[in-house]
């Protein structure tokens, strides 16, 4: 580190992780720091990560990112939740959505109302009180006033890099072609002192952000931070993607399929469809799961399969001396509720607030790598819950997972619903409490109990709050367009309102 402290930031990688990391630090810090970017255009990128959740939506909009521009840019739609498919018992659909449902009380959420409304005869679904959820049935989405539909983004992440590469540059990054050849350390401090690259050119810096992937080069290659590996909870460990011809207008959401090693995703987008398969490869080859995901896609093929391995897990120290690793480098879990992206934003901006002025402070470590962690383990345990929580019992690893140990925070979490109806969100996790209830209640768990405070309104009361949050959902899901026109005119400029 030289006198001044961090002045030097370099970005060890591109992609989605490297672009992002590069545009939000140019954009927030400035002349504050010199930043620059290596990637080679030799070394390919993961690239599939096509399906987000809303707090992209913010993100841009920190960036300040004109989102029309932004959604031509990455042939992005809209997307509203995630349509599970054959979760519970292999023949059911069920719906996790962004929104909220009903109307919760400050003591008890909406699912105890619902609960007492079923105790009293009413039959409605609990998804009919989900605006997000019944729009996106019905393929229809639109601005509304005050945000009050919530959404993320279906997008070409490898566009989406190279939308935010021209914002960092425009910023003032500089990028610099070539290959990572070795990545050298300090003698006395043992810290990162440069990347030498192939050509033989040296890039020093103060603080490096590892975005090189699985490879994870410098957080582990060189400094060998740790892995807890999590493949016995989330075993699904290979995965195949390749892009359709759309052949149906874009609907927004996105569909997980199950199948009997795994499960498989359709993410549409403007002009095209993302397509893959996960799968177990104890249970599944790669030849069979290929031929699995072409028996099961729509329309014509425009690339060639791109074929993934992966492990579940997450690096120990995701902060390590001078290092930060950032997406893939920092961990990797499947991307069932579409997360990846989202874990690239989280770290950034963790960074973004605990930069330091001039020595790196050991508690900014400390507090980083805690956070990052505790995020990453609440994600997994919402994975877990898809395949945990499950009746299917048809393969040998639907029967697997079913029946594995499942760590203690999930246990309780699914153990408390189950005799109470009560969920809790700790630390500002990612998913909160309707998101928990959703896929519970969607894959099969019906409380046992409710809050009495459901008790509070008179039956005619509830039979009226019931009814009226069902018509306010329902007329104006009627109002909205269609979601595919929406977003025609609204990347074109000629009909949808800005956001």
């Amino acid at each position: 580190m030289n006198a001044q402290g961090v002045r030097r930031v370099v970005v060890a990688g591109g992609g989605t992780a490297g672009w992002m990391a590069a545009a939000a630090i140019a954009r927030t810090m400035g002349r504050a720091v010199e930043l620059t970017l290596v990637e080679s255009e030799a070394i390919g990128t993961i690239g599939v990560g096509e399906s987000t959740i809303p707090p992209l939506v913010t993100f841009n909009r920190l960036m300040g990112i004109n989102e029309a521009e932004f959604m031509r840019a990455t042939q992005a739609t809209f997307k509203l939740g995630i349509l599970f498919d054959g979760w519970k018992d292999g023949s059911d659909q069920y719906f996790h959505s962004f929104g909220n449902t009903g109307k919760d009380h400050w003591a008890a959420g909406f699912q105890h109302f619902w609960l007492r409304g079923r105790e009293l005869g009413h039959v409605a679904p609990y998804d009919e009180y989900c605006l997000e959820l019944t729009a996106a049935l019905q393929n229809k989405f639109a601005h509304l006033p005050d945000d009050r539909m919530n959404y993320a983004y279906q997008l070409d992440s490898g566009l989406y890099a190279k939308f935010l590469r021209n914002l960092a540059e425009g910023d003032g990054a500089r990028r610099i072609e070539g290959k990572i050849a070795q990545v050298e350390l300090h003698p006395e401090r043992g810290d990162v002192a440069a990347l030498r690259l192939d050509s033989g050119e040296r890039v020093e810096g103060d603080l490096f952000l590892d975005c090189t992937g699985f490879r994870a080069l410098l957080i582990e290659g060189a400094l060998h931070a740790g892995h807890d590996d999590w493949t016995h909870y989330l075993p699904c460990d290979a995965a195949i993607a390749i892009q359709t011809e759309s052949v149906r207008p874009a609907a927004p959401y996105t569909r997980a399929m199950t199948h009997d090693a795994g499960w498989q995703w359709r993410i549409p987008l403007q002009s095209r469809v993302g397509n893959g398969i996960v799968y177990c490869s104890r249970y599944l080859d790669k030849d069979d799961a290929l031929e699995r995901l072409l028996g099961n896609i729509e329309g014509k093929t425009i690339v060639e399969p791109n074929f993934l391995r992966f492990g579940a897990g997450a690096r120990r120290r995701q902060w390590h001396r001078n290092v930060v690793a950032i997406g893939l480098s920092g961990g990797f879990m499947e991307p069932l509720e579409s997360t990846s992206i989202h874990l690239i934003q989280r770290a950034i901006l963790r960074l973004l607030r605990m930069m330091p002025l001039r020595e790196i402070s050991a508690r900014d470590i400390e507090e980083f790598n805690d956070q990052q962690m505790q995020e990453m383990l609440q994600i997994r345990d919402f994975l877990i819950l898809h395949y945990k929580v499950t009746q299917q019992r048809d393969s040998a690893f639907w029967r697997y997972v079913s029946d594995m140990p499942v760590p203690d925070t999930l246990s309780q979490k699914i153990e408390l619903f189950r005799e109470t109806g009560r969920v809790f969100r700790k630390n500002d996790e990612l998913f909160a409490e309707n998101s928990w209830v959703q896929v519970m209640m969607g894959q099969g768990i019906m409380p046992r109990a409710r809050h009495p405070i459901a008790e509070k309104l008179r039956d005619e009361e509830l039979d009226t709050l019931l009814a009226t949050l069902r018509e306010n959902v329902a007329r104006t899901v009627s109002q909205l367009p269609d979601h595919a026109t929406y977003v025609a005119r609204y990347c074109d400029g000629t009909g949808a309102r800005a956001a």
